[in-house]
């Protein structure tokens, strides 16, 4: 058995945590919309149309922010198609993933669902084939009281108080060449930058997400985000990050470790914001939206989902629909350790996505709803983190990986809540064959005890839950643990994810 060892003291403060660290994502893709949130004939659906037990669902994973409506569905969006009269709609060929959109779901129908999940709106302008116009309108609509046309409309579709939407992103990926009205970074940087220095004209307090690099591979990755940042840094709050894992050619070792590349993806991006800041000699600080992370099999979207005919526009086709394994949860697991170990700089960041597509959440037309083995780490990391993040120091046996080089067997991440006196540890074992017995130095934190231990952990690391198994994976209690002189042992089983509460 391999041994490691970690120290925590509640002295050592990283940050306080934002609750939008545990945010989601929401686009009209697939059937993440249509046959996830809304199926209207589905015989647990509300008056509305939407799915009880996915409602219940996402209350339970603990969602706390959802950005909404893309995603790459959004650079062709016309926001004002999913509001008024739901006959009188236009149907849209979207060119983002080859779909017809019938927009029946829109501003209004979305922000009525969000009050029946107790999450917040994120909203998205799209800056693809719009601008600063279009963006000025949706602010209008959504958050002026009354009294102006767009404002006075919302009220006649019904919604009388304005939606006071406070999280505003400014495009989506407008560095990646599939996305429609894509360009360089002085031209995205000077769109973004007019548009919020317009929607603050309208409203100061809002809080604006720029686009970063679609992703740390992308051939203008840094440049990018110095470049947009030189034009946008005094009007901006955020900048974006997106990432998505996967393992390739079977090298676990390297999949397992992604959380790695996370934080080196993290790290890059905050030192070039921090550069920029320094060369302005701004008092202000750009912090972090990871508002686009998950394990996605892209690969196999490339190759099986993806839909080309010209006379092929189907609606709500079953797209990017991964069935998540045990090692896809630990990664997940392991991600959100990376979040955490950030959350003085990361304060907001989205599980891509919510519901069947590349979800933790999956739905059956008109039958079951059931929790993705991925649910499990987010929905009880969403539960446990609160107050601050610790700074730790953690002794780890190392391996090699083909794409990260050396990483340690054992990542952690522990946080602290003053008002309880909690202290939640977050725990996962890389190693595809052996077991770590890991001595936690506690003795910081006075007299406590293990209040609760869960593991994610099977013998079969490809084990799924399905339509017809739901059940097959979950959480279960490690028993393996004790406290002795200030130092709590646990046995961590291999390729786990490991959550314990002390007090």
């Amino acid at each position: 058995m391999i041994s490691a060892r970690l120290t925590i003291d509640p002295h050592f403060v990283v940050g306080p945590i934002n609750r939008r660290l545990f945010g989601s994502f929401v686009e009209h893709l697939g059937r993440c919309v249509y046959d996830g949130i809304y199926e209207p004939e589905h015989p647990d659906a509300d008056k509305e149309g939407y799915r009880r037990d996915v409602i219940e669902l996402v209350k339970e994973l603990g969602v706390s922010t959802i950005r909404y409506p893309g995603g790459n569905f959004l650079s062709g969006y016309r926001w004002e198609d999913g509001v008024g009269p739901r006959e009188k709609r236009p149907r849209r060929l979207d060119l983002a993933w080859h779909s017809t959109e019938t927009n029946e779901i829109g501003l209004d129908e979305f922000a009525s669902w969000l009050k029946k999940v107790d999450s917040e709106l994120m909203y998205a302008v799209n800056l693809g084939t719009r601008g600063l116009q279009e963006a000025l309108d949706v602010l209008e609509y959504a958050n002026v009281r009354s009294g102006t046309t767009l404002s006075d409309q919302r009220i006649a579709n019904g919604v009388v108080e304005p939606y006071a939407i406070r999280m505003w992103c400014l495009g989506n990926e407008m560095d990646g060449p599939w996305q429609l009205g894509h360009g360089t970074p002085e031209e995205y940087g000077q769109l973004a930058v007019k548009t919020a220095r317009a929607m603050r004209q309208l409203d100061p307090t809002l809080e604006l997400v720029v686009c970063g690099s679609s992703n740390a591979q992308m051939p203008l990755f840094a440049n990018w985000e110095r470049v947009v940042l030189e034009a946008a840094y005094d009007e901006v709050d955020y900048i974006s990050c997106h990432a998505y894992y996967e393992p390739h050619d079977g090298d676990y070792a390297s999949f397992l470790a992604s959380a790695v590349n996370m934080d080196r993806f993290i790290d890059s991006v905050v030192a070039t914001a921090d550069h920029v800041k320094a060369v302005r000699g701004s008092n202000k600080t750009i912090n972090v939206s990871f508002d686009e992370w998950n394990v996605w099999y892209h690969s196999r979207y490339a190759e099986v989902d993806r839909i080309t005919g010209i006379d092929d526009w189907p609606v709500a086709p079953r797209l990017l629909e991964d069935a998540y394994s045990v090692a896809d949860a630990v990664v997940v697991g392991s991600l959100l350790i990376s979040l955490l170990r950030h959350a003085d700089r990361v304060t907001s960041a989205s599980l891509a996505q919510l519901v069947n597509v590349i979800a933790p959440i999956m739905t059956e037309p008109g039958g079951p709803a059931w929790r993705q083995t991925t649910f499990f780490p987010f929905a009880l990391t969403s539960r446990l983190a609160r107050g601050v993040t610790l700074e730790l120091k953690l002794e780890s046996p190392i391996y090699n990986t083909a794409l990260h080089g050396e990483v340690g067997v054992v990542d952690a991440v522990a946080t602290h809540d003053a008002g309880t006196g909690d202290t939640a540890v977050f725990m996962v074992n890389r190693s595809l064959t052996e077991a770590v017995e890991l001595a936690v130095d506690v003795s910081n934190l006075g007299r406590v005890e293990v209040v609760d231990a869960q593991s994610l952990h099977d013998d079969d690391i490809h084990a799924t839950n399905t339509l017809d198994d739901p059940l097959r994976v979950g959480l279960t209690p490690n028993t393996s643990h004790s406290i002795e002189h200030g130092i709590l042992r646990i046995t961590l089983p291999p390729v786990s994810w490991t959550a314990v509460t002390l007090r």
